[in-house]
């Protein structure tokens, strides 16, 4: 395995770092005009951090509470996700976490034709959609006959990393597919192949030198090692749910437990597959 200064930005501690910070706001700012497509007069140009509890009654329940809600100078809102396994209804609940984000404005003298656009953007480093084939989709409400697109207050997209094939930086044509390689191989990427990874977009540039672990004190590496832990608990506990004849979903699992460097043996107790098929896995 490569050895690496940055750090995973998958991790949930490095996403809401990365994405979720004032210091960062251009970071943010630059990431959803890449993936959202906003160029000119559409782009955003400025962000205000809102609370990320949903729904205050219930803010106990993970379910109520998103990584990073903000909104532009036009008050749109933005959710932004970083979802690292696949767990039951993530596609219900992204249409919840927009619904209640869109609701929430009603409260406001519930004056309805002012109420503005939720845009939803998720990264996964699972599978969501598993009859797609491309890494990146977006969803809007259509309608049925003409395909018209009537009704456009709610938007979602969706990058599902495992779908992202490319694999050197010598590959990568666009910006999205850049920050698809950052968000996958930032934690395997040597310096010496930053400049490739780069080139002229410096925020990209930005986001790796946030992940250098030498910039981060020691208080922020113990949190970002215990979101390292939750996470293997959490693959942990989603490993023993699986059944001996669901293979293709233990090896997603086998995927991501290799990813947070579990070990082989712990792999093999808690998914039954044999140990020459995760070292070939691992291999891949």
């Amino acid at each position: 395995m490569t050895i690496s200064k940055f750090l995973d930005a998958r991790n949930d501690v490095a996403f809401k770092r990365i994405f979720g910070s004032e210091k960062n706001k251009d970071i943010l700012i630059h990431f959803l005009n890449d993936i959202l497509g906003f160029t000119g007069l559409g782009a955003i140009l400025e962000v205000e951090f809102l609370t990320t509890v949903l729904d205050p009654e219930i803010a106990s329940k993970k379910q109520s509470i998103v990584d990073i809600l903000c909104k532009d100078s036009q008050n749109i809102k933005y959710i932004v996700e970083m979802q690292f396994t696949k767990t039951k209804g993530f596609e219900k609940r992204a249409q919840y976490y927009a619904a209640k984000a869109y609701s929430g404005q009603a409260d406001q003298g519930d004056k309805y034709h002012n109420l503005k656009e939720i845009i939803f953007v998720a990264v996964a480093d699972c599978i969501i959609f598993p009859d797609k084939i491309g890494y990146k989709s977006d969803h809007v409400i259509l309608d049925r006959d003409s395909f018209e697109h009537d009704l456009k207050d709610i938007y979602f997209t969706f990058i599902e990393l495992p779908k992202f094939s490319k694999t050197k930086e010598d590959q990568l044509e666009n910006i999205v597919e850049k920050w698809c390689y950052f968000f996958k191989y930032a934690a395997e990427t040597r310096e010496e192949d930053l400049d490739k990874i780069v080139g002229s977009d410096l925020i990209i540039k930005r986001a790796y030198e946030e992940m250098n672990k030498f910039n981060w004190s020691e208080q922020e590496l113990s949190a970002y090692e215990q979101g390292k832990k939750r996470l293997r608990d959490e693959i942990a506990a989603l490993a023993q749910k699986f059944d001996e004849g669901k293979i293709e979903g233990k090896i997603e699992v086998v995927k991501a437990m290799l990813a947070n460097d579990v070990d082989v043996n712990t792999i093999v107790k808690f998914t039954g597959l044999p140990l020459d098929e995760i070292k070939k896995l691992q291999k891949d």
